[in-house]
């Protein structure tokens, strides 16, 4: 787990000039001239849900949609790689590097001015400037629901904290030493947007043009969009003209979206597709002992699977209730069907008291009816209650087999669960309702320290993740505690303190923290884990296979 330590990395990015860095690039491979969408320009992926929106900062929008947005806007910042013990290649959160932002200086406690690279374009031709990065910050900030929260938790808080210096100079004014706010301008929120494009098709009711931006790009990235159709395929083409990295190997990227695992399985073993995403970990497993395709997983970093209780929908507003569920689960069997061992468990810890700053670290949960049952009439409730589970349709691959196992233990305590499937496009709205009163989900804070996950899951603001309405003042000022600490001694007290309070308060319930698992043919590479959880085509190419 990471060193305390690394807590001063960014506190100490804020106190010295960032050097810009370059980029690495690969060998070019000529197309199959006899059939070029099997050759070396095309590439072909199969998903499970495909995005529902372009537009990163739109109400709504779902996970696949941070991978179109990643590969089709820039952003000022991004990150390096490292390749782990493994020999697996990943993002390195602890260097970042230059992208639409060719270089920046830090003014300690003041400001972080960006210089953009001059000859950058945006996919029309027009050129990006300084206006375009504060008018997407400023409607980031503006826009409400998850981006802004986003923006805010790397205290960037309001538009007259971006300053436009002149066409070719950014800045952001910083309203204190936070440690996430230059690495937050690395994630996929604060993209940058074509605003004269985009103010063409505002209305005085969509003043930051979310209706024609969900369908449409107005980007700069290493890809153009050539065709969206949600829930059914996203055609990408290369942006020839991109400034802001190495022009991608491929020409284009066609990625559809294949419900079945079956379908999605057959397809690569016919060779009618070069990558899977979204494979069941039981594919991926049997993919890997075969040794034909090229198989890569790494457990998501900042991340679980996990089962909310909304503490303010009775029955689960009573903590011994809560308790009783988290006896109940059939911990051992949800990580053997749904997991298949392609991650790690997060049950079965040592102590009901965090001893260490790891995270995620495995929550003093175990399998246990008889306790289940004592705890249920503590609670007046001997007899069981009737409740509704919700999942995401788009995540079933994984959801619904948790979803069913948990059915059937719960009917050992007359606790009867019935299954309420919600569509992937519908999932994020939901959620932020906080209605749903019994949920399967899962999540991953983008930046890995333990109180960026709190933050966004356990702090009473409610962010859109805090799906178990809970708000507990002791939590939060743990939480916030740890976001501002001055020593490492300081931040592992405050994260035991909030990690220990979660154990306590059960609002939420671990399952097991799982990998992000592809599979390809052997002729892709350039693939890399990143904390989104999905593909950066713009680091891929392939070789011609063998006819």
């Amino acid at each position: 787990m990471d060193d305390p330590r690394r807590l001063t990395l960014w506190l100490c990015l804020l106190t010295a000039p960032a050097l810009g860095c370059g980029k690495g690039s690969h060998t070019a491979y000529a197309a199959d001239s006899k059939n070029p969408l099997k050759g070396a320009s095309t590439l072909l992926v199969a998903v499970e849900e495909g995005p529902n929106s372009l537009d990163i900062q739109g109400v709504g929008t779902n996970r696949p949609s941070y991978g179109a947005s990643w590969n089709v806007y820039d952003r000022l910042i991004t990150f390096g790689k490292k390749t782990r013990p493994d020999g697996q290649v990943m993002y390195d959160y602890e260097k970042p590097e230059p992208e639409l932002a060719e270089r920046w200086e830090i003014d300690p406690g003041k400001s972080i001015t960006f210089f953009l690279r001059k000859d950058a374009t945006f996919h029309d031709g027009t050129p990006v400037t300084a206006q375009d990065v504060k008018w997407s910050f400023d409607r980031a900030v503006t826009i409400g629901g998850f981006p802004t929260f986003q923006m805010k938790a790397g205290s960037l808080e309001k538009p007259a904290q971006f300053e436009v210096v002149d066409d070719h100079t950014f800045r952001v004014k910083l309203v204190r030493n936070d440690k996430f706010t230059l690495p937050d301008l690395g994630v996929p929120v604060p993209a940058i947007y074509n605003s004269k494009l985009a103010k063409s098709h505002a209305t005085p009711t969509d003043p930051w043009a979310q209706t024609w931006l969900k369908n449409n790009a107005a980007a700069s990235g290493g890809y153009k969009v050539d065709k969206f159709e949600p829930g059914v395929q996203l055609q990408l083409r290369r942006f020839e003209n991109w400034k802001s990295g190495p022009v991608p190997q491929l020409e284009r990227v066609i990625l559809r979206v294949v419900p079945s695992a079956a379908t999605r399985r057959a397809m690569l073993e016919r060779g009618d597709v070069d990558v899977l995403f979204d494979l069941p970990p039981r594919d991926v497993s049997e993919l890997a002992a075969k040794g034909t395709f090229k198989v890569q997983g790494v457990p998501v970093e900042n991340f679980m699977w996990f089962i909310d209780m909304n503490v303010k929908k009775p029955p689960f507003d009573k903590l011994e209730v809560r308790q009783a569920i988290a006896a109940a689960i059939p911990y051992d069997q949800i990580y053997g069907s749904a997991c298949y061992g392609r991650g790690v468990p997060l049950y079965g810890g040592p102590s009901k008291t965090a001893t260490t700053a790891e995270w995620p670290q495995p929550y003093p949960y175990k399998t246990d009816l008889a306790k289940a049952k004592q705890l249920l009439a503590a609670a007046g409730l001997s007899k069981g209650f009737s409740t509704t589970l919700y999942y995401n349709l788009g995540l079933s691959t994984w959801s619904e087999p948790i979803a069913l196992m948990l059915q059937q233990n719960l009917r050992k305590l007359n606790i009867d669960v019935t299954l309420e499937k919600i569509p992937a496009a519908n999932w994020r709205g939901e959620m932020g309702k906080k209605s749903m009163p019994f949920l399967i989900n899962d999540m991953g804070g983008w930046l890995n320290y333990p109180d960026y996950f709190f933050f966004w899951n356990y702090h009473s603001q409610n962010a859109v993740f805090n799906t178990m309405s809970y708000q507990n003042p002791d939590m939060d000022k743990a939480i916030d505690a740890a976001r501002f600490a001055e020593s490492p001694e300081l931040y592992a007290s405050a994260v035991k303190t909030f990690i220990t309070k979660a154990f306590d308060d059960t609002p939420r319930i671990p399952l097991f923290q799982s990998n992000v698992d592809v599979a390809m043919k052997p002729n892709i590479h350039g693939y890399q884990y990143w904390f989104h959880r999905q593909v950066d085509f713009r680091q891929l190419y392939k070789t011609v296979s063998a006819p």
